[in-house]
């Protein structure tokens, strides 16, 4: 597809990464939240953008509840406690966190080009942008105005998740978005007693698409869930961040 809209560059933010995958309820703000964490502990300045704005998750799972101000220009993000992550997502504007958001596509797409534009993000080494499910207006307008680096594909190992993201990465590959790795999610949980791999979803994990050349399994992790939903993801612990950096770093 050739290059129909003009990207909008943006000073001191040196990558953008998309975690995607047009699939709901794969893991796509836990995969996003766990790179951040990651890369944030290699001493890289990460920035999270939380489109996925009808369901917000990141704030929740870093704690921030501050709501977000402007200095009379720019929005300035919110940071996370322990590793300064800045984040800029709708529910740190909202007046409840749980008030839903009730617009139409093109309002929803405006307010997430707001957030790239309007946002004083400063230095940055990582900019991760959480997206939502589907191929509409929001995933279209990121990737043809922002100047994406490449995207992470978020899955789970079954056929009709796999379809569903195939759409995603089809999108990206037309409009000549670089496909970084694949994480498949909720692979598996290992057995308490004895260590074993228990596939869920049958066999050693349904056979992956190649998608990408790089690619890594998830567990299923009650720890992690518990830490997440306490607002202390920053807290996880390194050896469950090694796989999911590699797909970041050569």
């Amino acid at each position: 597809m050739s290059q129909l809209f003009e990207k909008i560059p943006m000073d001191g933010v040196k990558n953008i990464i998309v975690v995607a995958s047009g699939k709901g309820g794969v893991g796509k703000s836990t995969v996003t939240a766990l790179a951040a964490v990651a890369l944030a502990k290699r001493h890289y300045r990460v920035g999270i953008m939380d489109a996925d704005v009808t369901g917000p998750s990141i704030p929740k799972m870093f704690g921030v509840k501050e709501r977000l101000v402007s200095d009379g220009d720019k929005i300035i993000p919110a940071k996370t406690d322990k590793l300064c992550i800045k984040i800029v997502s709708l529910n740190l504007m909202l007046e409840n966190e749980d008030n839903p958001v009730i617009w139409r596509g093109p309002l929803l797409s405006s307010v997430v080009m707001q957030f790239w534009q309007d946002t004083e993000w400063g230095e940055l080494d990582y900019l991760l942008i959480d997206m939502p499910p589907g191929t509409g207006d929001i995933p279209l307008s990121i990737m043809q105005s922002i100047p994406l680096d490449g995207m992470i594909i978020a899955t789970t190992p079954q056929e009709v998740a796999k379809l569903i993201v195939s759409k995603s990465v089809n999108m990206a590959k037309a409009l000549n978005i670089p496909l970084l790795g694949t994480v498949q999610n909720m692979s598996y949980v290992v057995c308490p007693d004895c260590g074993k791999k228990i596939y869920l979803f049958g066999g050693e994990g349904v056979p992956e698409e190649k998608w990408t050349s790089k690619s890594i399994e998830l567990p299923v992790d009650l720890a992690l869930a518990g830490i997440a939903d306490r607002g202390l993801i920053e807290d996880v612990d390194n050896s469950k961040l090694e796989e999911i950096v590699s797909l970041f770093l050569q």
